[in-house]
């Protein structure tokens, strides 16, 4: 038997990717796509290039899904959870930033969904958080050398995101006119995603120190964060470097990244220097390790829509419903 989804808010570019996903996915039936502007209207009308491919149409019931996907406008998870009639044995999948720092809503404890950081947790949660996009890049960059202890100074991040990070709404800076051979700074050291790398970095560090709202107050450094917005549509190139530990050189950090992502069927640490295009359209993330002058540089790519959303949602599904990790998810990127 098939498990049965439903997507809330599948109008959106993350929706989007999630129905492509998971029509395709061999043990998924989609049962309900839920908007609260197109309600009727055929998703191959919305989403044009899956004409042919499903009659589903945008509705407002959830059809008694087995797993409900959450791709809202940051903070309406919590009131969509509070105005609709989920069944207590429905699994949710949360893509917003509602539970990744605080968890426990309405009975339910949603854990922090970031597969490669602990995959026995996704396997045994009811409920997840999926992390941020940027989150996922950082992260990805931090968590090898967090975990061997190795993240004792200040980091410092600059990471650049396509148009489609900014959702489908529209706005002065999402415009094509403003985006095309343009690339600006947003949200400088502010970025919402910090916080959830900061207390979950935390988590991580040996003996880091926690305070009463588990942010990390002691042992954890700095994150230095400055977003870009890129001319491009989709894709996170993240740039991360901190000072070296002493007595280590690029062979043993390189070491150290093969040896964490060895389980990983999706993370991989390239000895050749990586770009963006090579994860475009994939659930990947690819991580290139150098060492110069007394500092280790990361740099870290993802698509931001799949691997920092759609993707890492299904890939928690299936870690939660106990099936092939990679299910749905062997991806064709584009080489040119």
């Amino acid at each position: 038997m098939k498990i049965r989804a439903a997507i809330a808010g599948a109008t959106g570019y993350t929706g989007g990717e999630l129905l492509r996903i998971l029509l395709r996915h061999p043990d998924v039936e989609v049962v309900a796509a839920t908007t609260t502007s197109s309600e009727g209207t055929p998703v191959s009308e919305v989403h044009r290039d899956l004409l042919g491919e499903t009659d589903l149409r945008f509705g407002t019931e959830l059809n008694d899904p087995d797993v409900l996907f959450l791709c809202l406008g940051h903070g309406l998870s919590r009131q969509f959870i509070d105005t609709h009639d989920i069944k207590s044995g429905c699994r949710i999948i949360d893509l917003g930033n509602d539970f990744r720092l605080d968890g426990s809503y309405a009975g339910r404890n949603f854990v922090y969904g970031l597969c490669e950081q602990d995959r026995e947790a996704c396997r045994g949660a009811h409920d997840i958080a999926n992390p941020g996009c940027f989150a996922t890049a950082i992260q990805m960059a931090l968590l090898p050398l967090a975990s061997a202890g190795l993240l004792t100074d200040e980091v410092h991040v600059t990471a650049i995101t396509g148009s489609t990070g900014a959702g489908k709404k529209l706005s002065e800076t999402s415009h094509f006119s403003y985006r095309t051979d343009n690339i600006s700074i947003y949200k400088l050291f502010t970025h919402q995603h910090l916080a959830e790398i900061r207390q979950n970095i935390g988590r991580v560090i040996p003996a880091a120190g926690m305070n009463a709202t588990g942010s990390c107050h002691t042992g954890c450094p700095a994150v230095n964060f400055v977003p870009m917005r890129g001319d491009f549509a989709r894709g996170i190139f993240a740039s991360v470097y901190t000072r070296a530990a002493k007595g280590y050189g690029e062979d043993a950090y390189r070491e150290l990244f093969d040896r964490y992502y060895e389980s990983s069927p999706f993370v991989f640490h390239s000895e050749a220097p990586v770009s963006m295009k090579e994860v475009v359209n994939t659930n990947k993330g690819l991580l290139h390790v150098e060492v110069h002058d007394g500092y280790v540089h990361v740099a870290s790519v993802i698509d931001n829509l799949i691997k920092g959303a759609g993707g890492q949602a299904v890939q928690n599904m299936n870690l939660m419903f106990g099936l092939e990790e990679t299910a749905g998810l062997k991806l064709k990127g584009s080489a040119f």
